[in-house]
């Protein structure tokens, strides 16, 4: 579940995996971007970012009902960092810079190979996406071991003066021992209360993770095995490549040849807020239709302090609409003169797709 972080929510992902499983020319794709995919390791050095627009058709809907000017979708960042390689927590192939970026992430994508492409070497020598999630996985493993590790001396130290940092050297420990036993620090059991003992720690293991099949595109209407319990989202980046390059209703129909409805940026994007937590509310009006990114769970002036922190000071309160009411009547007038239009407190549950607009005192 992603914490909310006030006004300014931006959502960070790193896309993380062995050299050549296809990170940036899945990057590339997704963001429209042209940062090298070159054929051998470690063509990435520095970690590209780009800024994607998240798909959702409601936008548009909005913004046609109320003749917007513009429209603002939600966006997610997403970080290419160069490979990784058995050995890069002990610095292996540039390993520690790297895994320093991913640290600054809100969550990790991980692109498994399952694409057969004798021309694009596998780092390994063959293609084996279990044992490519298993080096990933123990590299990071790795990395938190050394982490905590070296954290437990200062925490010893501070839990001897402050008696309210015994329960962090505690988790530390109770981490340290999952961590040694090849276990995950997300997958430690940790209450909500321990987890943020050591957020400070930065643990990459902790990070919500999210994993894409970079498959051949024979495979992507087939089902794969779950990785680690979580079913992997199906993209061929290649075909990402192909889609960014052409205009919307070209991209469409070479989905529709495809067997496919949606997009793997779509897929992506929607796997990426139901692992977090995620959920989005619109704005509309003539100036721009908006989409915001929320936690699921946040009340209305969390809501609004995504938009302004002064908004969230001064909430008064927020007159909204479902997204299916102001559909079906026809914006904000015809939703108040239905009776449609709610007028919502402090401690209103936002749900997705409501469309707010926020009365506030300066």
């Amino acid at each position: 579940m992603y914490s909310f972080q006030g006004a300014s929510m931006s959502l960070s992902i790193g896309i993380v995996g062995l050299p050549n499983v296809g990170k940036s020319t899945l990057f590339n794709a997704l963001t429209n971007n042209k940062a090298l995919a070159a054929n051998y390791p470690f063509a990435t050095i520095e970690p590209n970012v780009g800024i994607v627009p998240i798909p959702d058709a409601r936008l548009h809907t909005l913004a046609a009902i109320d003749n917007a000017q513009r429209t603002i979708p939600a966006t997610v960042e997403f970080v290419d960092i160069a490979g990784l390689v058995a050995g890069a927590s002990q610095g292996e192939g540039l390993g520690n810079q790297f895994l320093a970026n991913i640290r600054e992430t809100d969550a990790i994508c991980e692109v498994v190979r399952y694409f057969s492409d004798p021309d694009v070497v596998h780092v390994a020598g063959k293609v084996n996406p279990s044992s490519d999630v298993d080096t990933i996985h123990t590299e990071l493993q790795l990395a938190d071991l050394a982490t905590v590790e070296k954290a437990l001396p200062r925490l010893e130290k501070e839990a001897k003066r402050e008696k309210a940092k015994a329960e962090t050297l505690a988790t530390a420990k109770l981490v340290y021992k999952a961590l040694s036993d090849g276990i995950s620090a997300r997958d430690a059991n940790l209450t909500l209360e321990q987890q943020a003992h050591i957020a400070d720690l930065h643990l990459l293991t902790m990070k919500p993770i999210l994993y894409v099949a970079n498959v051949d595109e024979d495979q992507l209407t087939s089902t794969l095995a779950p990785i680690h319990g979580s079913q992997p989202v199906l993209v061929s980046a290649k075909i990402e490549q192909d889609l960014a390059g052409l205009d919307a209703s070209e991209a469409q129909l070479f989905l529709e040849e495809l067997g496919l409805q949606e997009s793997g940026l779509a897929r992506l994007a929607r796997s990426a807020y139901a692992l977090l937590g995620l959920q989005s509310y619109f704005t509309s009006g003539e100036k721009e239709t908006r989409a915001w990114t929320i936690p699921i769970g946040a009340k209305a002036p969390q809501a609004a302090g995504v938009i302004h922190s002064d908004f969230e000071r001064g909430f008064i309160k927020a007159e909204t609409a479902s997204y299916d009411d102001y559909v079906a009547y026809q914006g904000e007038a015809g939703c108040r003169a239905a009776g449609r239009l709610r007028q919502e407190g402090k401690d209103y549950v936002v749900c997705d797709g409501d469309v707010m607009h926020f009365k506030f005192n300066v």
